[in-house]
């Protein structure tokens, strides 16, 4: 996202705007331009002239919940502009609206000819990406239907079905062809002396599969209204830390930025749900991993995320084993797509399960929802669900056979399965790649934690003794078994992971700190990895980083591989203040509330590595996303991890 852009997030959808509040509809770069919902891009123009000339911004889009510009004609100094346009624009669920207000500035009666460019091109969100692919589209089919008060684009394959609907108020006096396939919206204003004249423009995306019964919101000024109202709901009773507001200030614009990011989702009986999206731009929706460590970030200020979160994860929970090489029973989905090339099976994501983590994160935020909140009945209600995943576990995802849960790249999908799930993050120091099937390290102190909670479950609420010890028999060989073959005493760290043959992968990482979370780490172990995450090659200042410089396989600007990740360094702050190592997790802390406060108090999805010594300011990473579920709960687990210090 460049600052000559505006991303707006509300309920699923979002739209990207320009400087002056157009939609250019240009593929490639980092910013995907348009309005999207589930995945497809329903408005791919919306351009705005006046007497035939694009007006310039005095006031290029501002930050906020709503995109706010003023525009005025191409001029100079002795020649002041005849009128100033206000725009402001919002999104809500699966539309768009915009107040458009043309205030004359002459003595005079005057008129103008206002024209809007729209056009909606369906394009799948996956088309927009940077690897340039294509992807055949056989029989498609675009149409346009000219309105009474606008204008509907619409569009097929096949079974498939989308439209998108332009309206304004008042109606404009023609609605033109282009030659390209969209349509000029014109109206002529009389404005009178020094006064304005207002049009308001709606848009309403019907996606295919979407049935819900939506209406567009009646202004931008309403949409923020009603985000307000849910900010304000979500951040109720959290009690702020007084003593260090950057904190605060982090914390209250990371409620606001989770309030936005949630997405509908279906529980295991169809009832209506909401839960934390993976991010805006790329992924706003439901991701497995995402969802649950937002979650569990915010449950000890908010279990309603947690429990919405648990049953939609368990509503698309595998029962089969598919076609692909990663959907097995009991596995909990990795990334949920609605758009075209998902429904036609041509990118594999519809419900994609290459995940190995999800599904004992899936345990873990079970067992500390019943912790924090007491509710066994959800307990009761998802133990066939959780009792499934520990089955996945166990067999399936490796842990009886081979000892370890282990995943195999998936040709077609993600060739890395953990949370570093870039090419080439799972890496020796000197940047080889393993070969085989590999045992990533965090993954083992997640499946670790998971089967001690839900040992707990079967002890405590399902009242099953004999699958409790068989777990707990299962988290203690685990863990004697994961200290033996990851350990590298020539480091005094645990290797990233293991290859094919049992191999240890020797890079040193920051994965190390989430089995401090988990507490997978004898205490000795783990005050040994703690201390040396603070060292100089591994905190930059602004935080963790995802590998130690120094290594040849360390870049600042790689997108896993020596970068700072915010949620990563929220659970090394959780895990130090685990392992009673304080001052460790105050500094981690520190550092990237630092960096929050630099950058408008919102963490961003991933920051570069570059060290603070010789950088005054965190250098963004180029193409993270904007706002991201996980960053924005991130500074809720610090103020976990060391309260308001």
């Amino acid at each position: 996202m460049t600052d000559r852009h505006r991303l707006l997030v509300y309920g699923g959808t979002f739209a990207t705007v320009g400087e002056r509040g157009d939609i250019s509809g240009v593929r490639g770069g980092g910013v995907p331009d348009g309005l999207f919902v589930r995945d497809a891009r329903h408005l791919s123009r919306w351009q705005l002239t006046v007497d035939g000339a694009v007006p310039e911004a005095l006031t290029p889009v501002a930050i906020g919940d709503t995109a706010r510009c003023v525009l005025v004609p191409r001029g100079g100094r002795d020649e002041p502009p005849a009128y100033t346009l206000f725009r402001e624009q919002a999104v809500g669920y699966g539309s768009f609206v915009e107040t458009l207000r043309v205030t004359s500035n002459r003595p005079a009666p005057s008129s103008v000819r206002l024209a809007l460019t729209a056009d909606a091109d369906f394009a799948d969100q996956f088309e927009l990406r940077a690897d340039h692919r294509t992807y055949a589209k056989p029989g498609a089919q675009r149409s346009r239907e000219v309105l009474g008060h606008g204008v509907e684009f619409a569009y097929r394959r096949g079974t498939w079905r989308s439209c998108t609907t332009v309206t304004a108020e008042p109606a404009p006096d023609a609605v033109e062809e282009t030659g390209t396939g969209a349509r000029r919206l014109v109206w002529t204003l009389e404005l009178p002396p020094h006064g304005s004249v207002e049009l308001v423009l709606r848009v309403m995306a019907r996606p295919h599969g979407d049935r819900r019964a939506l209406r567009v919101p009646r202004s931008p000024a309403a949409v923020s209204e009603r985000l307000l109202a849910e900010e304000d709901a979500l951040a109720a009773g959290v009690a702020f830390p007084t003593g260090w507001p950057e904190l605060a200030a982090a914390c209250a614009r990371g409620l606001a930025d989770l309030a936005a990011l949630q997405v509908p989702a279906a529980g295991p009986e169809g009832e209506e749900l909401r839960v934390p999206a993976g991010g805006a731009p790329w992924f706003l929706t439901l991701l497995g991993r995402d969802a649950l460590l937002t979650s569990l970030f915010v449950l000890p200020y908010r279990s309603g995320p947690a429990a919405a979160t648990l049953l939609a994860l368990a509503a698309t929970q595998a029962t089969d084993t598919g076609a692909d090489a990663v959907t097995q029973p009991g596995k909990i989905v990795h990334e949920v797509r609605h758009g075209e090339l998902a429904h036609f099976g041509q990118v594999p994501y519809g419900r994609y399960y290459g995940s190995v983590d999800a599904t004992p994160l899936f345990l873990v935020l079970l067992g500390a929802y019943v912790e924090h909140t007491g509710d066994t009945e959800l307990a009761r209600r998802l133990q066939p669900h959780a009792r499934a995943a520990v089955g996945w576990m166990l067999d399936h995802g490796g842990l009886t056979s081979r000892g370890y849960l282990v995943y195999r790249a998936d040709r077609g999908g993600l060739a890395n399965q953990n949370w570093k799930d870039s090419p080439g993050s799972i890496c020796s120091a000197d940047g080889t790649r393993p070969s085989g099937p590999v045992v990533a390290a965090g993954a083992q102190g997640y499946a670790y934690d998971a089967l001690r909670r839900t040992a707990h479950l079967a002890r405590t609420v399902w009242a099953d003794r004999v699958y409790a010890e068989l777990l707990e028999q299962a988290a203690g060989d685990l863990r004697d078994r994961f200290q033996r073959d990851f350990w590298m005493p020539r480091h005094s760290f645990p290797a990233l992971a293991l290859d094919g043959e049992g191999r240890q992968v020797d890079a040193l990482a920051s994965d190390a700190g989430h089995l401090l979370w988990s507490g997978l780490l004898d205490k000795e172990y783990g005050e040994l990895v703690g201390r040396r995450l603070l060292e100089r090659d591994f905190f930059s200042g602004w935080g963790v980083r995802t590998l130690a410089a120094g290594q040849p396989a360390y870049h600042p600007l790689s997108y896993h591989r020596g970068s700072v990740w915010p949620h990563d360094n929220a659970l090394i702050a959780l895990g130090l203040a685990r392992y009673g190592l304080h001052d460790e997790a105050r500094a981690v802390a520190h550092g990237l509330v630092e960096a929050a406060t630099a950058t408008g108090h919102r963490l961003p999805e991933v920051l570069a590595g570059y060290g603070r010594d010789s950088h005054p300011e965190p250098v963004p990473y180029p193409h993270a996303c904007v706002r991201e579920s996980r960053s924005a709960a991130a500074p809720l687990a610090l103020l976990t991890a060391v309260g308001g210090a």
